[in-house]
């Protein structure tokens, strides 16, 4: 799974890709309907895309994200300290229990053009 949020003069978005183990592509993305951060975002985005993977039955996930703050957060090496993320770390906390193995890894923004893209094209 790959996801990433956009934040730009037309708004904001968010775009997410599962991937099957058979190389199916799974694209999700969406609007994002109120003033948000760019870090807000990228929560949002890979919430949505769990719920997805949640809905599919995804037993063992990947997750990859170029947003190095919610990957980290994620994974416990830093502290969720602002306020507004929060209730999204403690959300995507409780999506992460429907998994049997999860893992998240962070990529390079060259690496997660799909995604990217679909964030960029929801923001529009």
């Amino acid at each position: 799974m790959y996801f990433d949020g956009a934040i730009n003069s037309m708004g904001s978005g968010i775009g997410a890709v599962l991937i099957s183990p058979d190389g199916r592509y799974y694209p999700v993305a969406a609007k994002i309907d109120f003033p948000c951060t760019n870090n807000v975002a990228e929560y949002e985005a890979c919430i949505l895309d769990l719920q997805a993977a949640i809905d599919f039955k995804v037993e063992e996930l990947e997750v990859f994200g170029d947003s190095m703050l919610t990957i980290f957060q994620t994974l416990g090496q830093w502290k969720t300290k602002d306020a507004k993320l929060v209730p999204y770390h403690e959300y995507l906390e409780k999506l992460i229990e429907n998994f049997d193995d999860i893992s998240f890894i962070y990529t390079p923004r060259m690496t997660n053009q799909f995604a990217d893209a679909l964030a960029t094209l929801a923001s529009m």
